[in-house]
């Protein structure tokens, strides 16, 4: 995916395991920016808002979201643009449909 937030000079991170030890120790989370979260390799959900962090612990009491095991994120300034282009490029792939925990 061609990520807007790259032009920046951020990078997406590593995956990390989805839980709440990771979230609340991973640096940088506390910003705002974009995050994906996946289950055997399926992207489940793409989010993101003013504070990374919060938005990934918000997440865990989903259902749906808590199935997942690893996520990565995007720290960047333009979060709604970034996860709206991330979006409409899964959409593109995907035939249409959005991530599992997205499409209600």
């Amino acid at each position: 995916m061609n990520n807007k937030g790259e032009k920046e000079g951020h990078a997406w991170s590593e995956w990390f395991d989805f839980n709440h030890s990771i979230i609340t120790t991973t640096a940088n989370l506390d910003k705002p920016g974009v995050f994906k979260v996946h289950a055997s390799m399926k992207i489940l959900y793409i989010g993101g808002g003013v504070n990374i962090q919060q938005s990934l612990l918000e997440s865990l009491s989903d259902p749906c979201i808590s199935k997942a095991k690893r996520f990565s994120y995007l720290v960047t300034e333009n979060a709604e643009h970034v996860r709206d282009q991330l979006l409409k490029e899964y959409r593109e792939s995907h035939g249409g449909s959005l991530p599992t925990c997205m499409d209600n």
